[in-house]
């Protein structure tokens, strides 16, 4: 947990250590010192602000990937600025919080970036597709999206829509494990590295039906 706001940062620890299934093993109040310490414990989740001293929750978690790849990152933040959504998936990021959301909230977004699924607020989930509606698609001879079976860009419609696997599955009729090889197939094709970069991609490259 890294929050350089120290009554936040501490009465979440508190909260989230109560949650079953869930144990903070450290916490930092900058991104300097966050980092460091995610490097000495590797965590399965880190949870950074963006707007903090020394080094910024973007910068730290480039910083951590690089030095524990396994990490997830959740991005819990008051900025509901669409360029620091962006910034965060292009640093690795998985998950995108504002601070307004529930203990609830907080806790299953931990539980599903740790599963290797991806979430973000349904408000920021609008404002990224809307951010990558407008950017013009490059010029280029061949599209490897169009290599997706038909069923790969179902399941990354549903994706786009923020849907997690358990209910992409109910909706396509599939079970759960096959939704989560179709993922795997999108990303291996797409050689991309996480569910929001492959919606990221679908929408710059015009594969998906967004009104």
């Amino acid at each position: 947990m890294v929050d350089d706001q120290e009554l936040f940062r501490k009465g979440l620890t508190m909260l989230l250590g109560v949650e079953p299934g869930l144990e903070v093993v450290g916490e930092a109040g900058d991104g300097d010192e966050g980092s460091e310490i995610a490097a000495q414990v590797a965590p399965d989740v880190v949870l950074l602000d963006i707007r903090m001293p020394k080094r910024t929750g973007l910068e730290a978690c480039t910083q951590i990937k690089q030095a524990v790849p396994s990490a997830k990152i959740i991005m819990l933040t008051v900025s509901d600025e669409e360029s620091d959504l962006y910034e965060a998936v292009k640093s690795g990021a998985s998950g995108y919080l504002l601070k307004d959301s529930s203990i609830e909230e907080v806790a299953q977004a931990v539980r599903v970036v740790a599963d290797g699924q991806s979430l973000i607020s349904p408000s920021m989930a609008v404002k990224l597709i809307d951010e990558f509606k407008q950017m013009s698609r490059p010029e280029r001879e061949h599209v490897p999206g169009l290599r997706l079976t038909e069923r790969e860009l179902e399941v990354l419609r549903l994706v786009a829509r923020g849907l997690n696997n358990r209910e992409i599955a109910k909706q396509l009729f599939i079970s759960e494990n096959t939704v989560k090889n179709h993922v795997r197939n999108i990303l291996e094709k797409l050689q991309l590295h996480s569910r929001m970069e492959a919606v990221m991609y679908a929408v710059k490259e015009k594969l998906l039906d967004l009104p």
